[in-house]
């Protein structure tokens, strides 16, 4: 009438309980994972993929402590932003009109046609995050044609409005720490 069992009990005790252990293990795991991604949710720090794309400069403000505002770009600057998904981000920024070099070899130039390429121009390029919470960006700049920007993070307030980006420099290449830039972006249409 008894059936004689396969297993031992104790062999049997000792399977429910690995698979206890497993089971506890994966929820420890789950909720570690979960705790980790709410600390990060919650921080803001994140690279932030509306902004991924390109996008064309509308305007450089450079704004004095008197309130007056000048273009250090000219009224029509050009430009290209680009952030990636991953991180990643590049800036050049022109004045519309500017002299060419009349020697034709940029390594031959007057020190008005030097003053002119350097004053004329801006670029940078590195890695960014986006803190929505705070409305800041920070860029982790590695390149730039300001070597003084080389290797500094630089966090930058911003209003986005999906089309447009507007940020604020407050550490700009002219005018040092008295001056602060509004730069403006438009999204590029894809």
């Amino acid at each position: 009438m008894y059936r004689k069992l396969s297993h031992p009990p104790v062999y049997f005790y000792q399977q429910i309980t690995n698979m206890k252990k497993t089971f506890l293990l994966f929820l420890i795991i789950t909720s570690l994972t979960i705790a980790h991604a709410q600390q990060s949710a919650q921080s803001g720090a994140v690279t932030l993929p509306p902004l991924s794309g390109t996008w064309t400069l509308l305007s450089v403000d450079n704004i004095y402590p008197d309130g007056s505002r000048v273009h250090p770009y000219g009224n029509n600057p050009k430009g290209l932003l680009v952030f990636d998904e991953k991180g990643n981000y590049a800036i050049q920024i022109l004045k519309a009109i500017r002299p060419k070099v009349a020697s034709g070899d940029k390594n031959k130039c007057t020190p008005e046609e030097y003053a002119a390429l350097v004053q004329g121009s801006n670029a940078h390029y590195g890695k960014y995050t986006v803190d929505e919470v705070g409305k800041t960006i920070t860029f982790i700049i590695e390149g730039a044609s300001f070597p003084n920007w080389e290797g500094t993070q630089q966090k930058r307030s911003y209003v986005y409005n999906g089309q447009t980006i507007k940020y604020v420099v407050t550490q700009t290449t002219q005018g040092g720490v008295a001056v602060i830039a509004e730069v403006a972006w438009k999204r590029l249409q894809e």
